[in-house]
């Protein structure tokens, strides 16, 4: 399980109070939207933590980066193959609460300014994890942390809860023409 653990202490924060952001929908684009805030907050000097739900084992180009930057750290959780909602396994759900515990213990750490939980919302949509728990993270999270949840399937409540939700509609996708994720561009 690739990861990339903290730096240093917090930065200050300019950017005001931490909202919660949703990134969800059928359309390509939600972790592509929240990498690029990645990228804004560092350029900022801010501290970045990203928790990847089900991605674990497969090398996404960013991951390699990330590796490389000051002010961002990463976990992955879950494993290479894709989750099949029809057929979980007790070790996807494992994996999945492993990455719940490790959210948590990253919000509260104070010492990151955004936090980003990949994927989270398919891993609570299809039972991995509680959509319960991810809701008290959302209602407790401090208040000055930036906080964003990606993924398709977004519950209501959790979009409810947030500050600012973008659904990412398909309207047309490779994919469904057998073009699968290609790397450096998907992944």
């Amino acid at each position: 399980m690739p990861h990339k653990e903290p730096s240093s202490a917090s930065s200050p924060k300019p950017f005001g109070p931490g909202l919660v952001e949703v990134f969800t929908g059928d359309g390509k684009g939600k972790t592509t939207a929240a990498l690029g805030i990645v990228l804004r907050a560092i350029a900022h000097n801010l501290k970045v933590y990203i928790v990847y739900f089900m991605k674990g084992g497969y090398p996404y180009g960013e991951q390699q980066v990330f590796s490389r930057l000051p002010n961002v750290d990463f976990s992955v959780f879950g494993y290479e193959w894709l989750t099949d909602p029809e057929n979980i396994k007790p070790g996807e759900i494992e994996e999945a609460g492993k990455a719940l515990a490790k959210a948590r213990e990253v919000i509260f750490s104070g010492k990151y300014d955004v936090v980003i939980l990949d994927e989270v919302n398919v891993a609570a949509a299809w039972k991995l994890i509680d959509v319960a728990e991810v809701l008290e993270l959302v209602r407790n999270k401090p208040g000055d942390i930036e906080l964003i949840l990606t993924g398709r399937y977004a519950d209501s409540r959790v979009i409810d809860a947030a500050d600012l939700v973008t659904e990412m509609k398909k309207i047309r996708h490779p994919y469904d023409s057998g073009i699968r994720a290609r790397k450096g561009i998907d992944c």
